[in-house]
């Protein structure tokens, strides 16, 4: 009967740490499916990337989804943050090496089932004032005809980024890669139809799940480093005007 009573107590307690509503994000995979919050690497190669894997849990199911808005912050170790860390915009130094793409695993499918159109909005150096900090922002979608419907207590995939190796060794080449770095998800504005459905995640679903660390993450505060400051749908579509 005890041996019973505590087998139904450790399912109990697995089943709530797996339905817990909020932010995940992970190294290589969705936190369902074995991702790793710390990586730290010899800084070596040319080749090969680095997926980071955004995924989150309801506590309500959600009709008539049709979008997201996905706001990550990172912060280094460093005074200023190293050309390593500096994506998209023309004429940085690794342009080309953070990429974004849909997430579907075995334990958090895609949330919009591989139909989403996926969108680097902008990659913002120095967000709150600080030189060591950038804020990464993204707007993905579906047509009106792909709008789907979402469930409390599953896991989903919202966004797989990922961060190649170019130009860390050799000439030329990028100086860096081995500082500490935290990164921080902080927000996902999940977008329905007229906006009657929209939530906005802006918790860890549970301690720590929300943010991963880059070399340790020694010395930057990680995730105190980063503010939660989120973006309003009005400031995403101001970058295209």
């Amino acid at each position: 009967m005890k041996k019973a009573i505590l087998l139904c107590l450790v399912q109990l307690a697995t089943a709530t740490v797996a339905s817990a509503a909020g932010l995940n994000l992970a190294w290589n995979n969705c936190v369902g499916d074995g991702g790793v919050q710390s990586t730290v690497l010899a800084c070596n190669t040319n080749t090969g990337n680095h997926g980071l894997v955004g995924s989150f849990v309801l506590a309500a199911d959600i009709p008539d989804v049709h979008g997201n808005v996905l706001v990550l912050d990172l912060q280094s170790a460093s005074v200023a943050l190293p050309d390593w860390w500096q994506f998209t915009t023309a004429g940085v130094c690794r342009q080309t090496a953070l990429s974004i793409a849909a997430h579907s695993g075995a334990n958090c499918p895609d949330m919009f089932e591989g139909q989403a159109a996926m969108n680097l909005a902008a990659y913002q150096l120095a967000k709150h004032g600080l030189a060591n900090e950038a804020r990464i922002l993204c707007v993905n979608a579906v047509q009106a005809a792909a709008v789907v419907t979402l469930f409390a207590g599953q896991e989903y995939g919202i966004a797989r980024w990922t961060i190649t190796n170019t130009k860390t060794v050799g000439s030329p080449s990028c100086t860096g890669c081995t500082v500490p770095v935290c990164i921080v998800f902080n927000s996902a504005n999940i977008t329905t139809d007229a906006g009657l459905n929209d939530t906005k995640l802006t918790a860890a679903a549970n301690p720590g799940s929300n943010f991963v660390t880059w070399q340790g993450g020694a010395g930057t505060n990680c995730p105190a480093a980063t503010p939660t400051k989120n973006a309003t749908w009005g400031s995403v579509k101001s970058l295209y005007r």
